[in-house]
C-alpha cells in the first residue's frame, strides 16, 4: 500500500514539472506573411544602385567647351584658325607660323579628362595638359605635358610629349593594342588620368601611355594646331570634352 502511495507521489511531482516547464518555455514569435514582401521593398535593384552612381560620377564632371563659343580660351604662340562648327571647335592651320594653343584660362593639377577629336590624316595635333607659358621661359613659349594626336602610319596617339622641352617621355612603340585603336579620319576618344606623379592615357578604351614624372604639376590645358608646310589649310576638332577635378 505505502508503494503504490510512493508511485502515486511520484507521478504527480512529474506532472507538475512537467506543466511548470511548458509554462517557463517562451512561443516562438508568430511568422507574418507580409514580413518577405516588406523585406523585398526595402532592397534597391541593381539597376537603379547602377543609375544613382552613374547620375552621381556625370554631376562631377564639369564642361570645358559649351559646344557654342570659345569665349574664355585665350590663344597662344600661332595665328591658326579656332572656331566652333557644329557643336565642334575647328583648329584651321596656316602657313608659316608656328604651333598655335588654345588654352583654358583656369590651370588643373589632379584630374581626370575626356574629350573626341577628328583630325586630317596630314596634320599632327594634340591636347597639352599641366602646361604653363611663362616669361622667363623661351619667351612665353606653350611647354608641358602633350597627349600626341599623331595620324601618321606611326599611330602614336595617345602617347605622351614634352612640348618645347624634353620630347617624348612615353611613346607606342611596345603598345601594339593602342596604336591599333585609333580610327583614322573618325571620331576619336581620349582619356587622360592625372594624379601625382602619374599620367595615363586611353584611346577609344584601350590603354595607352603609362608615365610617372613629377616635372609640371599643374598647369593649363591647350589644344595645339600644329605648324605646317602644307599650302591648303589642314583641320583638326574636338568636342565633348570634360574635366572632372580630383
Amino acid at each position: 500500500m505505502r508503494f503504490h502511495l510512493f508511485l502515486s507521489l511520484v507521478a504527480s511531482l512529474t506532472l507538475a514539472a512537467s506543466v511548470r516547464a511548458d509554462e517557463d518555455t517562451p512561443e516562438p514569435a508568430p511568422q507574418s506573411a507580409s514580413a518577405p514582401e516588406e523585406a523585398a521593398e526595402k532592397v534597391t535593384a541593381p539597376e537603379e544602385v547602377a543609375e544613382e552612381e552613374i547620375a552621381s560620377e556625370e554631376a562631377e564632371w564639369v564642361p570645358l567647351f559649351d559646344g557654342e563659343s570659345i569665349e574664355g580660351w585665350i590663344q597662344r604662340g600661332g595665328r591658326a584658325d579656332f572656331e566652333v562648327v557644329d557643336g565642334a571647335i575647328v583648329g584651321t592651320t596656316r602657313l608659316g607660323t608656328p604651333n598655335s594653343f588654345l588654352c583654358t584660362a583656369e590651370e588643373f593639377g589632379d584630374f581626370i579628362l575626356e574629350y573626341e577629336f577628328r583630325v586630317d590624316p596630314q596634320l599632327n595635333s594634340g591636347v597639352q595638359i599641366r602646361s604653363q607659358s611663362r616669361k622667363d621661359y623661351k619667351d612665353g613659349r606653350v611647354h608641358g605635358y602633350q597627349i600626341e594626336i599623331d595620324p601618321s602610319e606611326r599611330a602614336w596617339t595617345g602617347g605622351i610629349y614634352d612640348e618645347a622641352r624634353r620630347g617624348w617621355l612615353y611613346t607606342l612603340e611596345n603598345r601594339p593594342e593602342a596604336r591599333a585603336a585609333f580610327k583614322p579620319e573618325q571620331w576619336n576618344l581620349i582619356r587622360v588620368e592625372a594624379r601625382g606623379d602619374s599620367i595615363r592615357t586611353w584611346v577609344n578604351g584601350v590603354p595607352a601611355a603609362d608615365l610617372k614624372d613629377d616635372m609640371t604639376a599643374r598647369g593649363f590645358i591647350a589644344l595645339q594646331v600644329h605648324s605646317t608646310k602644307s599650302a591648303e589649310p589642314l583641320e583638326v576638332s574636338w568636342r565633348n570634352l570634360r574635366i572632372k577635378p580630383l
